[in-house]
Parts: C-alpha cells; sequence; structure tokens
C-alpha cells in the first residue's frame, strides 16, 4: 500500500503478504482448509463455532433471546474459534464454512445435521426454525428482511473499510479514510432517519434485523469499535440511533448473548465458551481466573 500516487498497478496483481497489515498471518487469496482439525461436538442440539465479534454477537443474541422465550430448543454449545490463529481454516469449520469466516452453525436436532453459514443466514434460518423474532405479515417481513440484508451489505464498508483504514492498515491513507468515513456517515444517517420514525429497524416490534445491525452501527455510535472513531465520525449527532442501542443494550439476553465467544472488554463480559446457561454465572474469564 502507498499513500503516494506514484504506484501503477501491475497488469498482473500477484500476493504480497506484506502488505496485508494486522491480518497478514491470516489473509490469503485463496479458500479451503490449511490443516486438519475435527471439530468439538457438545451435548446440546446447535452447535455454534464462533467468536464474539460483531458478526459473531449477532447469532449468540438471537439464541440467548430465544431461550428466555422459552424456547428450549435453542439450547447450544458456543465454541470458541480465534481466528488469529487460523482454526477457522481447519477442515471441520471448512466443512461446515467453506468460506472460513465465523459464525457457522451445526443444527443436529434432526436425522441429518444441517449446515449454516453467514450469519444474516442462520439468523433468518433460526427465526424460522423458531417462530419468533420474524414478523409473519408481509409487508412487516418484508420490512424486517430488508433492514437485515442491508445491514449484510453495508458492514463491509464499515468493517473492512473504514475500520481497516482508520485502525487496521500498515498506512494511513487520507484518500482511504476519507472515502469510507463518508460512506459509513451515511449510514448511520439511514438508520437515523428510519429510528426517528419508528422504535425499530421493522417497527414497533424488536427482530432479528435489530440483532443483526446493533453489534455493529450500535457499537460504533457507542465507541467500542476502532478506537477513537466515534470521535472521529461524530457518533453522537446520530441521537435516535443512541435510543435504540441503549433500548437494546438493556435486553438482558442482549448483554449474555454479546458475552458469549468474547476475547476482549471486561473479564467479566467475557464467556469465552458456552455450554450451560449456569455457565454465566460460573464460568466467566474473572472467575476463571479468579479460581487459579
Amino acid at each position: 500500500m502507498s499513500e503516494t500516487s506514484d504506484y501503477t498497478p501491475p497488469k498482473v496483481w500477484t500476493w504480497n503478504k506484506a502488505n496485508g497489515g494486522t491480518f497478514a498471518n491470516i489473509n490469503r487469496p485463496i479458500a479451503g482448509a490449511t490443516h486438519e482439525k475435527e471439530l468439538p461436538v457438545g451435548k446440546h442440539p446447535l452447535q455454534l463455532y464462533s467468536l464474539g465479534t460483531p458478526n459473531g454477537q449477532k447469532v449468540t443474541i438471537l439464541l440467548e433471546e430465544l431461550l428466555a422465550l422459552g424456547h428450549a430448543g435453542a439450547e447450544y454449545d458456543a465454541w470458541l474459534i480465534r481466528i488469529g490463529e487460523g482454526d477457522q481454516f481447519g477442515s471441520g469449520f471448512v466443512g461446515i464454512n467453506p468460506n472460513s469466516k465465523i459464525p457457522a452453525l451445526l443444527d443436529r436436532s434432526g436425522s441429518t445435521p444441517i449446515r449454516v453459514f453467514e450469519s444474516g443466514a442462520i439468523l433468518l434460518y433460526l427465526a424460522e426454525k423458531f417462530g419468533a423474532f420474524l414478523p409473519t405479515d408481509p409487508a412487516g417481513r418484508a420490512e424486517c428482511l430488508s433492514w437485515l440484508f442491508w445491514q449484510m451489505g453495508s458492514a463491509p464498508y464499515l468493517g473492512g473499510g473504514f475500520g481497516h483504514f482508520f485502525a487496521y492498515a500498515p498506512t494511513k491513507i487520507e484518500y482511504a479514510i476519507d472515502r469510507f468515513a463518508m460512506e459509513t456517515k451515511r449510514q448511520l444517517d439511514v438508520l437515523d432517519r428510519r429510528l426517528a420514525e419508528s422504535a425499530y429497524l421493522a417497527g414497533e416490534d424488536y427482530t432479528i434485523a435489530d440483532m443483526a445491525v446493533f453489534p455493529w452501527y450500535g457499537g460504533l455510535a457507542k465507541g467500542w469499535h476502532y478506537g477513537a472513531s466515534a470521535e472521529f465520525l461524530s457518533t453522537h449527532e446520530y441521537t435516535h440511533v443512541l435510543r435504540w442501542a441503549d433500548a437494546i443494550l438493556e435486553r438482558p439476553a442482549v448483554r449474555r448473548g454479546r458475552s458469549v465467544n468474547r476475547m476482549n472488554g471486561p473479564l467479566a463480559e467475557q464467556l469465552r465458551e458456552r455450554h450451560d446457561a449456569s455457565d454465566f454465572d460460573t464460568k466467566t474469564q474473572d472467575k476463571l481466573e479468579a479460581a487459579g
């Protein structure tokens, strides 16, 4: 990467691992497994292989919300995938998600296991499976899915675009940061305008659309992502986004879901693996470290 204008792309691109920045050790231009590794399997119908990033939090929030509603079939084992160490390139994980990205879900509740990958697909699969957090009327369903797919299409501009060049790229490039900051602020404005007219994204009811958008854009507005990005982007201006984010954060299931497979933040909010509901009381990282 270069900050000057004297770079001329070659006729044929070749991979230079040294240009990968913070994630150079796990980025590569090909797919597939790098090593043989079976995935662990727990006792519950749903096996989740993930990390507590915004994409991972979407799914654990939904699972905790389903359990809070009394859906016993939503019990799950959440196994930690350390993407910085390349766990996502193990043969078992690639067998569930050929794209080698978290989260990945294996539903073992039926006679034949069903794999689901891509966070939006997992949200939709679980919402339909349990008949919850997805409107049944055509207009409400359409609105919910529109915002769900809006998030899936927009977040790469936030994470891979703004977040990468603002926080992770080895060189600060003004053009790239300006380009993606502009788009991120436009997206925040889209959300703010929508939330000025309704309590939640699909209307007056909380849905999987909110669960998808909250970890990314709610987290950005609250200052959780990319260092000083909230100040840089003046996220305090988006008052309706902040009102919505605060309302979601008050939900106990959201607070539980945010802690699952989490590797950063306060130790009391890190439940690196979740295999039973009681783990929130006994196995958060602060308790494990205190126990030695």
